[in-house]
């Protein structure tokens, strides 16, 4: 299997020096981006996440200190490796640099095959030491038995439901899957994501859980039956959680009755559901309006049924299915995996056979994937 090149991003306000760089790096193997200001930086930012930034300190408008301060007051970059990059050789200054948990600081007079050198072992560094803790993630998963995916699927009385689910290299993500029956009456299909935490979300999947159970529980015990309102009560808990400060979660909550056969539905920042009509051959988009939870006490929250006709299918899935690797970063096509879907639903596959030609080859996964199908009998 061919090596993953290093993504690094490049910032300095001299296009010369930059281009210097950057072609050192790439010579090496390295996939650079090259921006000429820390504000550039940060709007990269948004939609490419490099192994490493390597930024100037003397730079117009922000400078490299202040740039790695804004860093450190966004969750989503704070961990980052950050080196600086200056001529000043003040020691005080690189003091406070490596104060602001930047792992180095290098002298723009250094040859830059040292420089590319020095990054290329912190690099190596840092995935010996990320690997070290993705086997402590693999043997904790394995000791405290927490199942992101349930064992068995009650019975929907006329819905045939399936899912598949697939850990990002194999290490326990953010996605979970739970189908909760309630009484002989209602059961609950649900399926989340912690969101921008990679491997680390795990460790809050089981409290995200048990708050979920929880509010499904004790709303069907007090008469209560609407997802909105369970979301509400979930994401009111999750924001006064200390412990899940800054942690954001999707969620899809689904109630089936089983004896009416009705199916209804809220969410939270989800991807849009897909459903299949049939009948007609159309794939129509499902969205809600609830906001992620722990975001705001206030979600927005609505429920809508979801008619379900014979043999239409409904899709609930995660966004690794419609996420991909590019040059820049992580690009998602969801258009383009709607499409593909519907082309495929024209032939009635089974689900396994879907599965299979959906499903992204193993080596070219960027996040967990996961996907739920609710099929009508």
């Amino acid at each position: 299997m061919a090596q993953i090149a290093k993504n690094i991003l490049l910032v300095d306000d001299n296009p010369l020096y930059l281009k210097l760089l950057s072609q050192a790096f790439t010579k090496e193997g390295f996939a650079c981006q090259t921006v000429l200001s820390a504000g550039e930086a940060i709007n990269k930012l948004t939609s490419y996440t490099p192994d490493a930034i390597l930024s100037d300190y003397e730079m117009p408008d922000m400078n490299g200190m202040e740039f790695r301060k804004q860093l450190l007051q966004l969750p989503a970059y704070q961990d980052i490796p950050f080196i600086f990059l200056t001529g000043n050789k003040d020691t005080q200054l690189m003091t406070a640099g490596l104060g602001l948990q930047a792992v180095d600081y290098v002298l723009k007079d250094t040859p830059v095959n040292v420089i590319v050198a020095k990054l290329n072992s912190l690099l190596n560094t840092v995935q010996k030491q990320r690997e070290l803790s993705q086997q402590e993630i693999r043997r904790a998963a394995a000791a405290l038995n927490i199942r992101v995916v349930p064992d068995k699927i009650p019975a929907m009385n006329g819905l045939q439901v399936d899912f598949w689910h697939k850990d990002y290299q194999d290490i326990p993500g953010g996605d979970f899957i739970d189908f909760i029956e309630t009484d002989d009456r209602y059961a609950f299909i649900l399926l989340g994501d912690i969101m921008g935490k990679r491997w680390k979300a795990w460790f809050f999947i089981f409290t995200f859980l048990s708050y979920i159970r929880a509010a499904i529980r004790f709303s069907i015990l007090s008469g209560e039956h609407s997802t909105a309102v369970i979301l509400q009560k979930v994401n009111y808990i999750v924001c006064h959680d200390d412990m899940l400060r800054d942690v954001l979660s999707s969620l899809s909550l689904l109630r089936v009755d089983r004896v009416t056969g009705q199916l209804f539905y809220a969410g939270a920042g989800d991807m849009p559901l897909l459903h299949y009509h049939a009948q007609s051959g159309e794939l129509k988009q499902v969205n809600s309006s609830g906001l992620l939870l722990g975001m705001f006490a206030d979600g927005s929250y609505d429920e809508q049924e979801i008619k379900l006709n014979s043999n239409d299918r409904l899709f609930i899935f995660t966004d690794g299915l419609t996420d991909y690797a590019a040059e820049e970063g992580k690009k998602s096509d969801y258009d383009s995996f709607a499409l593909r879907l519907q082309q495929l639903l024209t032939y009635n596959p089974s689900f396994e056979s879907l599965k299979q030609e959906l499903v992204p080859k193993i080596e070219t996964l960027v996040d967990d994937c996961t996907i739920i199908q609710i099929h009508k009998i």
